[in-house]
């Protein structure tokens, strides 16, 4: 279980640096276009506001890294900790802004915490 576990943090963490790159570096072209399904002058706007975002995606991302490479007992308590973040985060997301944001966020995070849980 414990290999089930690392492997669903390693992808909830691919899956916040993938965010990034698109709030980062992708917001104003069609990738992030079409995530966002805003047009090219209200990307063009938010993309600032769509950066800091893809930013604290990063930090998550970076906190499950440091989780996965850390050893016990810090390895695990930070793997818990970042992924309450990630479902935190796509759970108010989900509420607020869009509800995919609850399979495409919160659900991959709440899957990956439970078989860290349960590997304990």
């Amino acid at each position: 279980m414990e290999t089930a576990a690392k492997v669903l943090v390693g992808l909830v963490a691919a899956l916040h640096v993938y965010i990034l790159v698109l709030e980062m570096f992708l917001w104003e072209r069609k990738p992030g276009r079409e995530l966002s399904g805003l047009d090219a002058a209200m990307a063009r706007v938010t993309a600032p506001l769509a950066a800091n975002q893809g930013l604290y995606n990063g930090f998550l991302a970076a906190g499950l890294v440091w989780g996965l490479t850390a050893g016990e007992p810090t390895g695990p308590r930070v793997q818990i900790f970042f992924l309450a973040c990630v479902l935190v985060a796509g759970l108010y997301g989900g509420l607020t802004a869009n509800r995919r944001i609850l399979i495409a966020q919160a659900l991959p995070g709440a899957l990956a915490l439970a078989a860290v849980l349960s590997s304990r």
